[in-house]
C-alpha cells in the first residue's frame, strides 16, 4: 500500500443525534436563553457588514438524512465570509489530493489572528493553513481554472453543490470588501513572494473576494456541513459532492484552526470541527451525525459571533455532540 493513501475504515465511530422532538426542544431552549444576549459588536470594517441586524439570529440543526430544525431567523441570508474557506479547502484536495493541498498550503494552527502577517513570517516555508487568511486566499488560486472567471465559476458551483441549490453574489458586500481589501491583497503579494501563491495575486484575491460574498442562510451552512459529517454525501440531494477521504482532511484542520486563536478554548469547550465568519455565521460538525450552523452579527475580538459559540456551548453536549465525551467502562 502507497504510504500516503488513505486506509479504507472497516470501523467508524459515528452515532446518531437524539429523536426529532428533543432536538427541537433543545434548539428552542437555546435560541431563548441566549437571544436576549447583547455582547459583541458588528464587523465595522467591512462597511457593508456594518448595516446588519445586531438583533438578528438563528439556529439550524440538519442531520445527514437530511432532517432540518430551524428557529429564528435561519432562513435569512447573509454573506458565508469566512465559512467558505473549508469548503474551498474541499474543493482544492478533490483537485490535487489530501497530501499535496497539505504540503502547498500547510494544516497547522497559527495562534495568531485570521489576517496576521507574522503566522507567514514565522514559518520558514511560508505557509499557515487554509482557514486563516493567507492559507485560504493560496487556497482560492489553487481552483482550477484559466483566469478569475473560470476560478469563479469552479468557486460557484462547488459551494453551491455543497449547500444543495444555487448560491449567489451579494454584489454590495463584494463591492464593500474590494474597496477595503488592501490587506488581503497584500496577504497574496506576501505569498507570491514566499513561492506559496498559485496564480496571479490580484486575481487570487478577487475570487477569494467574491467567494466571501456568497448568499447563505444558516439552514444553508447546516446542510453544508452535513455533507462534510456524511461522508461527502449531501444530505438531500444525494450527490457524492466530495470523498470521505477529503472530509476527514477538512474536519481535521476545522478542529484545530476553525476560530482562529480561540481554536483551543473552543475544542476545549465544545469538542468539534468548527468554523467562523465576520458576518455572524458559526457552522459546527458532528462527524457522521449532523451539523449545527447559526446566524448573529455581533462579534467578539477574534472575530467569532458571541450569540453562536454561547449556542453550541449549551447544545454540545445536550445533544451527545462532543467528540472527546466517553461514558465509564462496565467492568464484569
Amino acid at each position: 500500500m502507497n504510504s500516503s493513501s488513505t486506509p479504507t475504515a472497516r470501523f467508524v465511530s459515528t452515532g446518531t443525534l437524539p429523536g426529532p422532538e428533543e432536538i427541537r426542544s433543545l434548539v428552542e431552549a437555546a435560541y431563548e436563553n441566549f437571544r436576549e444576549e447583547a455582547g459583541g459588536k458588528l464587523a465595522d470594517y467591512i462597511p457593508a457588514l456594518a448595516e446588519a441586524d445586531p438583533s438578528a439570529f438563528g439556529i439550524c440543526v440538519a442531520n445527514t438524512r437530511g432532517h432540518a430544525f430551524m428557529v429564528g431567523e435561519a432562513a435569512e441570508t447573509f454573506s458565508i465570509q469566512s465559512v467558505s474557506k473549508p469548503f474551498v479547502f474541499a474543493l482544492v484536495c478533490e483537485a490535487l489530493g489530501a497530501a499535496e493541498a497539505a504540503t502547498r498550503l500547510g494544516v497547522d494552527a497559527t495562534g495568531l489572528p485570521f489576517n496576521s502577517i507574522m503566522a507567514m513570517e514565522l514559518r520558514t516555508d511560508g505557509t499557515s493553513n487554509p482557514l486563516v487568511n493567507a492559507g485560504a486566499i493560496a487556497a482560492t488560486s489553487l481552483i482550477p481554472g484559466f483566469g478569475a472567471d473560470d476560478r469563479w465559476h469552479h468557486v460557484r458551483q462547488g459551494l453551491s453543490r455543497f449547500a444543495g441549490r444555487e448560491l449567489a453574489c451579494d454584489e454590495h458586500v463584494y463591492e464593500s470588501e474590494a474597496a477595503n481589501n488592501q490587506r488581503n491583497a497584500g496577504l497574496a503579494h506576501l505569498l507570491r513572494g514566499h513561492g506559496r501563491l498559485y496564480c496571479d495575486p490580484d486575481e487570487a484575491v478577487e475570487v477569494y473576494t467574491r467567494q466571501c460574498a456568497l448568499l447563505v442562510s444558516a439552514r444553508d451552512l447546516a446542510l453544508m456541513g452535513a455533507t462534510l459529517a456524511g461522508g461527502g454525501v449531501h444530505p438531500l440531494t444525494g450527490e457524492q459532492v466530495v470523498s470521505a477521504a477529503t472530509c476527514q482532511r477538512v474536519l481535521a484542520v476545522m478542529a484545530t484552526a476553525g476560530l482562529y486563536e480561540r481554536s483551543g478554548s473552543w475544542l476545549y469547550d465544545v469538542g468539534l470541527p468548527g468554523k467562523s465568519g465576520v458576518s455572524g455565521g458559526i457552522l459546527t460538525i458532528a462527524p457522521g451525525k449532523g451539523a449545527v450552523a447559526t446566524f448573529s452579527p455581533p462579534l467578539d475580538a477574534a472575530g467569532n459571533s458571541v450569540r453562536g459559540q454561547l449556542v453550541m456551548r449549551f447544545l454540545s453536549e445536550r445533544l451527545g455532540l462532543n467528540l472527546f465525551i466517553s461514558a465509564p467502562a462496565a467492568h464484569l
